[in-house]
């Protein structure tokens, strides 16, 4: 397994921006949603379906998902984390995996693929920047 590094090497970003990263994956906390820590797994490169991951892509991507979901549990404790890839949206077009925490005491109206209507929220219900940042070196620890 690749050393997970936690800044990239051409440049300084926030750590909701990359969480974490290897040569082939990034990790950025998602905004536009009020559910902490729920996170975008996405390949360094532009791909946009699966069926274009290369070999090696394809093999990190398990492992990511598995670490990404025992981090979010110690995290926020979350009962269990959804992982999607749409790449449907105007604009995101390039491959993604969302990796949601899912609370044990999240509705029953919003569990399973109704979990979307929480990503996409007005600023004022949005994950804070400061919050994220806090959230990303959390996760970081545990990676």
């Amino acid at each position: 397994m690749p050393r997970v590094r936690a800044q990239r090497p051409d440049g300084p970003l926030p750590p909701r921006e990359i969480v974490a990263f290897d040569e082939r994956w990034r990790v950025a906390h998602a905004f536009g949603t009020g559910t902490p820590g729920w996170l975008v797994l996405m390949p360094r490169r532009h791909v946009t379906a699966v069926a274009e991951l290369t070999d090696a892509e394809a093999a990190a991507l398990g492992s990511w998902q598995v670490r990404l979901s025992r981090a979010l549990h110690a995290v926020t404790g979350c009962g269990k984390t959804y992982i999607a890839q749409f790449a449907e949206a105007e604009g995101f077009s390039h491959v993604h995996f969302h990796i949601v925490p899912r609370a044990d005491d999240l509705p029953d109206d919003l569990r399973g693929p109704r979990v979307f209507a929480l990503l996409g929220r007005a600023p004022e219900e949005d994950v804070g920047e400061t919050r994220r940042d806090e959230l990303a070196l959390a996760l970081r620890r545990h990676l």
